[in-house]
């Protein structure tokens, strides 16, 4: 029998992506043909070898109003020109292409929301922007039998917002062996990873430090205020303090991730796509059994209530992280009661059992 093929397409290089690699790779083990689309960027690494296929496109333009045109343009061509039975477009900005061609063809068009795109903090400062978005939600969301995304608050706006059901599927890491004992290390290390963007709580965490001494603070990965936070470190003369690791493969970040003492994942209240998010860190620093510090948040509350594995806070003020990450570094009883809580429900919330809950969401679709 022929195997279904599904196209995903998202707007990042791939490389970093672990959240698609795992779905891509858990549908393929269910033997469906699949194929991620991306883009090539001047900083790309070549692509590490998965058991499903991947392709980047090339472009002329790498931001801006002009860059989403022209990749729009190139997945919709490209979509034209390749055989499929569903296409999965992840978020707004590769939607359109993915909506019309499967009108052309006749296949089924699936919306993967990663986050909630139209109230992120780059688009709500910006009216024009955000009513273009709108209008391609409001354009294609609604026409979408198949919906799924990260966490139970999203789906519910989501849902409500453009009249259709979205699943919901958990961004989870794979179950992981642990390393025994950590490596040598003179301080403890309070550990960011994720993208150097606006409102995540980046410029109070690096304003903390100032009256932090116990610890080191790490960041990996880029983004939009990268360069800000490498001055705002050299002008606070924190250069032995906070540490940019910049972009790392998952098994690096994994390894460095294990190595940590205070995961942190910090979010201004300025959105409603930060306020109801789950961002997928949360499980890395619980499969690491790393502690964590997390907003005060619908989400938040309710993995909390299930187990409590890190310190919800209220806001960003300096001194209420400061409070916070002093509690992890000085109570050693609480801090090892977070630790065997996050030993526990390790193995519970893991990819190997929300991967169920996807593949039967395919299995559905080609009912």
């Amino acid at each position: 029998m022929k195997k279904r093929k599904i196209i995903f397409t998202v707007i990042n290089d791939l490389t970093y992506d672990q959240r698609m690699i795992r779905i891509c790779k858990s549908l393929d083990k269910s033997d469906y043909e699949v194929l991620l689309v991306g883009r090539m960027l001047p900083s790309s690494k070549p692509l590490q070898s998965q058991s499903f296929q991947q392709k980047r496109l090339n472009c002329l333009f790498y931001r801006g109003k002009f860059f989403y045109l022209e990749y729009n343009l190139r997945l919709l061509f490209f979509l034209w020109n390749n055989k499929f039975d569903v296409v999965c477009a992840i978020d707004l900005d590769t939607i359109l292409p993915a909506f019309y061609i499967s009108k052309w063809k006749k296949k089924k068009l699936i919306y993967d929301a990663h986050e909630y795109f139209t109230e992120v903090p780059e688009i709500i400062e910006r009216p024009i922007v955000k009513k273009i978005w709108e209008w391609i939600g409001n354009k294609t969301i609604p026409t979408c039998m198949y919906c799924y995304t990260v966490g139970h608050s999203l789906a519910g706006l989501l849902g409500k917002k453009y009249k259709t059901h979205f699943e919901v599927i958990r961004n989870m890491p794979e179950f992981a062996t642990l390393k025994e004992g950590k490596l040598p290390h003179q301080k403890p290390i309070i550990l960011y990873q994720g993208a150097l963007n606006i409102g995540r709580g980046l410029e109070q965490i690096i304003e903390a430090m100032t009256e932090i001494d116990e610890a080191e603070l790490w960041l990996v990965g880029e983004g939009d205020i990268s360069n800000l936070l490498r001055k705002k470190v050299m002008q606070l003369r924190l250069q032995d303090k906070v540490k940019f690791l910049g972009y790392l493969l998952p098994e690096k970040l994994r390894e460095i991730t294990s190595q940590a003492t205070i995961g942190i994942n910090l979010l201004e209240n300025k959105s409603l796509n930060y306020y109801f998010s789950l961002a997928n860190k949360t499980f890395d620093f619980v499969q690491a059994v790393v502690p964590a510090i997390h907003m005060n948040y619908p989400e938040y509350q309710k993995l909390m209530k299930e187990k409590e594995v890190g310190v919800l806070i209220d806001d960003l003020e300096k001194r209420t992280i400061v409070e916070a990450v002093t509690l992890l570094l000085k109570d050693s009883a609480y801090y090892e009661k977070l630790k065997y809580n996050c030993e526990e429900v390790r193995k519970v919330w893991t990819w190997e059992n929300e991967e169920q809950k996807l593949i039967e969401f395919y299995r559905n679709v080609f009912e």
